[in-house]
């Protein structure tokens, strides 16, 4: 092997070594999927306050609308898994869907019922929480009239899959109005171009990067998102949207090395996970909650 190659090579990966070992020097922030859905019905306002009580950083949430063009909280395109009804819930007027009960994680129906975003936002307004708006894209104008009317906005996360020039050409007066995180799919080649195209365009809060493997361009280009400020989103949920370094693995399988460590290892600020308390509890033992 040609020396001068080998020494470069070598270089590389130390220096690739030492940028990982920065990373995992970063406090790390934690976000709840759907709230504290194993003690309280998903994306209820109880599952919210659970999180929020526990001391996570973010809660995530699903926005839908109603027949009279309410905001609700609800992740599917239909109410049928999660409540005593069924549909969708633009069949129904608030009034109407309020008589359905949500169901809890074993599916037995409970007293909650589906919550207005706007309940949401006042339930957590002024704690130490943020709240992250999924499959909001359509909703982003009546989304941001609630959180000025309730004095919230500095505490929500617009987030969504859309290019920059279709997010530009959609909400070109609420860009410099809100925090935004652009998902990336790095398992698609344009990828690259994607984040760049963010990047050159506005600063995003973060990046919330999805992969099902860890090969992918971006652990060796991180500084790529990183010198900009903007901060990296990693799922720990199911291992489709982590290349299998998920909860279940550090939690079931007790493998915190290929899982939650991995993550934190390549970069990740935030961790969205269903394992919000035991992750809580993990980071505090090493000294890295934000």
């Amino acid at each position: 092997m040609n020396f001068t190659f080998f020494k470069l090579a070598l270089v590389a990966v130390l220096v690739q070594s030492a940028v990982i070992s920065l990373y995992a020097q970063n406090k790390i922030m934690v976000a709840a999927h759907r709230g504290d859905w194993r003690n309280a019905p998903e994306n209820s306002l109880r599952a919210f306050i659970y999180a929020a009580d526990m001391g996570v950083d973010f809660v995530e949430l699903d926005l839908a609308k109603t027949k009279d063009g309410e905001l609700v909280i609800m992740h599917d395109g239909t109410i049928d898994r999660t409540t005593d009804g069924k549909g969708q819930p633009a069949d129904y007027t608030l009034a109407e869907l309020r008589k359905f009960r949500l169901r809890s994680g074993m599916t037995y129906l409970t007293n909650n019922h589906i919550p207005t975003f706007r309940e949401v936002m006042m339930a957590l307004k002024g704690r130490p929480v943020k709240i992250n708006l999924d499959k909001s894209f359509p909703y982003y104008r009546e989304a941001y009239a609630i959180l000025k009317e309730t004095g919230t906005l500095n505490q929500a996360l617009f987030k969504s899959g859309e290019t920059y020039q279709k997010l530009s050409q959609t909400y070109p007066d609420l860009l410099d109005h809100i925090a935004y995180m652009p998902v990336v799919d790095l398992d698609k080649s344009g990828a690259k171009t994607y984040i760049q195209d963010y990047l050159t365009h506005m600063k995003p809060f973060a990046f919330e990067l999805v992969f099902s493997q860890d090969t992918s361009f971006i652990w060796s280009h991180m500084d790529l998102i990183k010198k900009t400020g903007a901060k990296i989103w990693i799922n720990s949920l199911w291992p489709s949207l982590n290349a299998g370094h998920d909860d279940d693995k550090a939690v079931e399988e007790n493998n915190k090395k290929d899982s939650w460590d991995w993550l934190i290892k390549h970069g990740a600020d935030i961790l969205q996970t269903d394992r919000p308390q035991r992750m809580l509890e993990y980071l505090k033992q090493k000294g890295l909650h934000h």
